[in-house]
């Protein structure tokens, strides 16, 4: 991927970058999640690569949420797609885009990764349900696995046997948040839970619906959570196997995502009438362990 250098860089470039790097700032501290606040621990070169990623999955991921008269999202998100490889070649376009085309480049991530995200906003437009967890995890495999290895990538950790922890932990993440959303989600017309699994304990679209969380459906979400807590254990050799700010950073992924799941359990797995977001309190426990990894 060709790399505009300081000699054939020009000022529209440099004006062009810095309002991008500003917007994704801007994206990055409006919205609390793992991948936001993570950034903290990074040194500044890093934090604003990982803002650039963040504002690109933010910003991808509100387009497919969208739902208004005259909005086509799959339009807008191939036109995002086109304006990102145009980014990465070096034009000029838009400043979110180019911010993270520069980052693209400079680092020398793979646009395959982009393009599985993006593959994942765009299921999400046609396809609501799932039959299997398998067939979920073929999802999470686009939606949340190249986030790690993004991640990853910037701070160039390059080793093949650390992605498949990586993948562990960002599928871990992505259930954890299924299943703290799946009231939210099934009023977007989304149901992440397998049918195989609906029926196993006896639960249906209609208990959802109604905000039914009787036994069955409490016993559905014990065993997605402890499905969840198993990527969690077995991702966690990364923890150990990264050192400095990445690991602080790494370690705030997972302690968040176990926060998660302590939070549903908290409310005795009642996702569909309280809520399992974290509070205060459990923000800064999570990054308190975080914060010992950089220290010790």
């Amino acid at each position: 991927m060709p790399a505009l250098t300081p000699q054939t860089e020009t000022t529209a470039d440099r004006e062009l970058l810095r309002q991008g790097r500003a917007r994704c700032r801007e994206l990055a501290s409006s919205h609390y999640e793992n991948f936001a606040i993570a950034g903290r621990f990074a040194p500044p070169d890093v934090r604003q690569d990982l803002r650039n990623i963040y504002a690109f999955s933010r910003w991808a991921d509100d387009i497919a949420d969208e739902n208004r008269s005259g909005f086509n999202p799959l339009e807008k998100l191939n036109e995002f797609e086109r304006l990102l490889k145009a980014a990465v070649h070096g034009e000029q376009v838009d400043p979110v885009c180019y911010a993270l085309g520069e980052t693209i480049r400079r680092r020398g991530l793979p646009l395959s990764l982009f393009e599985d995200l993006l593959a994942a906003f765009r299921q999400d437009l046609v396809k609501t349900r799932y039959d299997t967890f398998a067939e979920l995890r073929g999802y999470t495999r686009l939606s949340a696995d190249p986030v790690g290895r993004l991640v990853l990538g910037v701070y160039d950790i390059k080793d093949p046997a650390l992605f498949a922890f990586s993948d562990d932990i960002c599928t871990a993440l992505q259930l954890a948040n299924h299943w703290q959303d799946v009231r939210e989600d099934f009023l977007r017309g989304r149901i992440y839970i397998p049918r195989e699994d609906l029926a196993r304990f006896g639960v249906s679209e209609e208990d959802i619906a109604g905000s039914n969380a009787h036994s069955g459906f409490r016993e559905l979400l014990k065993f997605e959570v402890e499905r969840a807590e198993r990527f969690f254990e077995d991702g966690k050799p990364l923890l150990r196997a990264v050192k400095g700010s990445a690991a602080a950073q790494l370690e705030l992924y997972w302690r968040g995502g176990k926060a998660a799941l302590a939070a549903i359990r908290r409310i005795r797995y009642d996702v569909l009438n309280r809520s399992a977001k974290l509070q205060r309190r459990d923000k800064l426990l999570v990054a308190a362990g975080a914060l010992r990894r950089v220290v010790f």
